[in-house]
Order: C-alpha cells, then structure tokens, then sequence
C-alpha cells in the first residue's frame, strides 16, 4: 500500500493530479517496496529556490528535491520522505526539451522517488544505473526516452 500525501502549493496550470502521481510512484515501488509513505509537495520557485540554497548552497530553482528520511538504527517504517515539485521549472523544461508537460512530469516524479530509494547520480557508474531505470520505468508507463 501506497500513502501518499499530495501538497500542492503554486497556483500553477496542468499539474497531475493524485491518480496519476501516485501510478508513477507505485511504477517505481513495484518489486522495490510493499508499502510506503511519502509527501510530494508542488510548489513554486521561490519555495524551491529557498529550499535548494538551504540545503545544497545553489540559490536558484531546480526542478525536484528530494528528502529521504533517514529512521534511526533498528528502527523500521515504511515512511520514504518527501519529493519536492516546481510547477514553474518543470512547465519551463518540459518547452525547452520538446517534451510533453505529462512525460516531463513522469520523469520528475519517478526520479525523486528513485533518489528517495536510495538512488543518486553523482558518480558516473550510479547514474547510468539511475538513467537506466528512468529509461526503464518510462518507456514502461509509455513514455519517451528521457535523455535523448
């Protein structure tokens, strides 16, 4: 079971709705996760800019943060953390890259998800891991390569 809090905060146009967040959410857990609780939290870019210089120092927007939570030793639950959304960015990227807003919007979503597991792309090797399962997991839900 998935419990997800949705939170939407920008009066931003065309943002999915909870049916389909959570289709994209479940895409990823599949296999990963029997039951999970999570926050994805759509906001706008000065809530996003704040959030990106307090806690990875770049003053300016980004598309998705992402905020595992971390139990402490021995302690198990099925709480992943929380995903944060701009509305604004992904609309912005979505134009500039060609894509379709709902294909940009599975993609945002299903990466913070993966990084909530545990995945990352900081280092080469794990983000073609990372890069492969997007792929994956798109093309899976009916969605274009992402990186091409």
């Amino acid at each position: 079971m998935i419990d997800l809090d949705l939170q939407v905060v920008t009066d931003a146009a065309d943002i999915p709705d909870e049916t389909v967040i959570l289709r994209w959410v479940a895409a990823v857990l599949a296999g990963r996760r029997d039951a999970a609780q999570l926050t994805v939290r759509i906001t706008d870019e000065a809530e996003i800019t704040e959030l990106n210089r307090s806690y990875r120092g770049k003053d300016t927007p980004t598309n998705v943060l992402s905020f595992p939570f971390e139990a402490p030793p021995g302690v198990e639950l099925p709480l992943l953390g929380d995903i944060i959304i701009c509305a604004e960015v992904v609309a912005r990227e979505a134009a500039e890259q060609g894509k379709s807003l709902e294909a940009h919007w599975a993609h945002m979503v299903i990466h913070g998800t993966l990084h909530l597991l545990g995945y990352d792309h900081i280092e080469e090797a794990e983000a073609e891991l990372m890069e492969g399962l997007e792929i994956r997991l798109l093309t899976g839900l009916g969605y274009a390569n992402p990186y091409e």
